[in-house]
């Protein structure tokens, strides 16, 4: 058996990918989408840059063939290559086991090894902005192999970050880690144990196996399809025989509590949400929330519903979409601030400030924190006054936590897409999201394609309107719940 870095990395993500990998036909494992294509190849264009400034050998080899690459690689650091590119690290654990890791870079130091007076660290270049646990394990691992291989450990290892460039490694701080790591995966490998579904929104969504997963998660009506089920409380669900959601709908909230050290509002929480889904209608969460919430959602004479689309890696707020309700005149108008260039940022946001100040008394209608974090984060960027920004500020209501205070939804996820679509919303672009928007903004830089820009501002006058959806439904529904009382 071959286990890779490439696989290690899976499991530390999820266990049962890194099993799948390995087991499972990969023809129910879809295609990488648009976006995970993009970061891909954002990965190579930052290894690119970074190796403009380095000089280096690779290994020649066979493609694929890593015996071969391995021996070419050793060959280089006993002749003592100064630094080698994607060198292939191959060594044997047992009869039935190989490790091997490709390294972007092997630089030689002086030490003593097997080689002379001169060893080798590894350095991995990443995307992140940060040193993710996960990638300093890998690089522990280089190092470990390294160490089988030069009959030393290096001092330490290395990442190459995305802004914040060479991040050193600890390795006697990570081996531990890594030991235990190597030896789990081991276990579930050789003994073809097959870890169990569980599905994670935000981890499992760039997963190629998600589809396979959740088609098994459905089957099983899994805990892990309900909002709040979280990896740390699934266990102890299961301690006390809970394993479906018809069995979670039926239990006591206050004896769940009890049982469970959960804590009274999340026993209740769950409970609710598993009674959603069993029913497929919504149940009320906090009936005493309604006189405070209800005001925010009542009708107003023109009302504004706003989102933002953005560049993560550009740090780039690039479109502010605005659809402007006036129920007096039954008119809806949706307007976008874009820029078409990233140089173009702080024209659109005084764009969108001279739009919604036209509307001095419309409240701002938007769905999670981000639109207001992003306000924020511009107005002190291209110094805007706070006399403008805090009365501003002050009419923004955010759905997201006006639903979630309120409201359980039979969805999996209280994300604008699934509250909206099971609402009965649909987006005019079927594959629209927002990982989908950066790509079509990286290719509309890339070749100016004015469609990926169309398509984008349709995709986010869609948002605008789910949230408009959303929040038409959430005022009747609380609406009627007080009337009925």
């Amino acid at each position: 058996m071959l286990l890779t870095a490439q696989l290690l990395l899976s499991y530390q993500r999820c266990h049962r990918q890194a099993f799948l990998e390995v087991y499972e036909d990969k023809t129910k494992k879809t295609a990488p989408s648009d976006f995970l294509n993009k970061l891909r190849q954002d990965r190579i264009e930052q290894q690119h840059h970074f190796f403009t400034s380095q000089t280096w050998v690779t290994p020649e080899y066979p493609k694929y063939d890593w015996h071969a690459g391995a021996q070419a690689t050793v060959a280089l650091m006993q002749a003592g290559a100064p630094q080698i590119r994607r060198g292939v690290l191959l060594v044997e654990q047992d009869y039935s086991v190989l490790y091997q890791s490709l390294p972007d870079l092997l630089t030689k130091v002086p030490g003593t090894s097997v080689f002379g007076d001169w060893l080798y660290v590894p350095t991995d270049i990443r995307l992140s902005k940060r040193p993710k646990l996960e990638y300093q394990i890998l690089a522990t691992f280089h190092a470990y192999l390294l160490a089988c291989l030069q009959g030393s450990w290096p001092e330490t290892a290395y990442l190459y970050l995305r802004e914040r460039g060479s991040y050193e490694v600890n390795l006697t701080l990570n081996q531990p880690k890594l030991d235990q790591l190597l030896s789990e995966l081991l276990d579930v490998l050789l003994n073809q144990q097959e870890p169990e579904v569980f599905i994670v929104s935000h981890r499992c969504s760039l997963c190629g196996w998600l589809s396979h997963c959740y088609q098994i998660a459905q089957q099983d009506q899994h805990l892990s399809l309900l909002p709040g089920v979280t990896p740390s409380r699934y266990p102890i669900l299961q301690s006390h025989n809970l394993a479906s959601v018809e069995d979670l709908a039926l239990v006591d909230p206050v004896h769940l509590a009890q049982v469970t050290g959960f804590g009274k509002e999340v026993a209740v929480k769950l409970v609710c949400q598993a009674q959603a889904f069993a029913q497929q209608s919504p149940v009320l969460f906090a009936p005493k929330a309604i006189e405070t919430t209800t005001p925010l959602v009542v009708a107003a004479p023109i009302e504004l519903y706003f989102d933002i689309e953005a560049e993560p890696s550009l740090n780039l707020a690039y479109l502010h979409g605005v659809l402007v309700v006036d129920r007096d005149d039954q008119t809806q108008t949706f307007h976008s601030c874009l820029a078409d260039c990233p140089e173009q940022e702080e024209q659109v946001w005084f764009q969108f400030l001279d739009l919604v100040l036209r509307y001095p008394q419309a409240p701002i209608y938007h769905f999670c924190a981000y639109e207001v974090q992003t306000v924020e984060r511009l107005a002190k960027l291209y110094g805007t006054p706070d006399s403008i920004v805090q009365p501003l500020i002050e009419r923004f209501v955010d759905l997201h936590a006006l639903v979630t205070q309120t409201v359980v939804l039979p969805v999996e996820s209280y994300t604008l897409k699934l509250i909206a679509r099971w609402l009965g919303f649909q987006w005019r672009n079927s594959e629209a999201n927002g990982a989908q928007s950066i790509y079509w903004y990286s290719e509309w830089l890339a070749t100016g394609n004015r469609h990926f820009l169309d398509t984008i501002v349709h995709y986010n006058e869609d948002d605008c309107q789910a949230t408009h959806h959303i929040k038409n439904w959430l005022a009747d529904f609380l609406q009627s719940d007080q009337s009925t009382a």
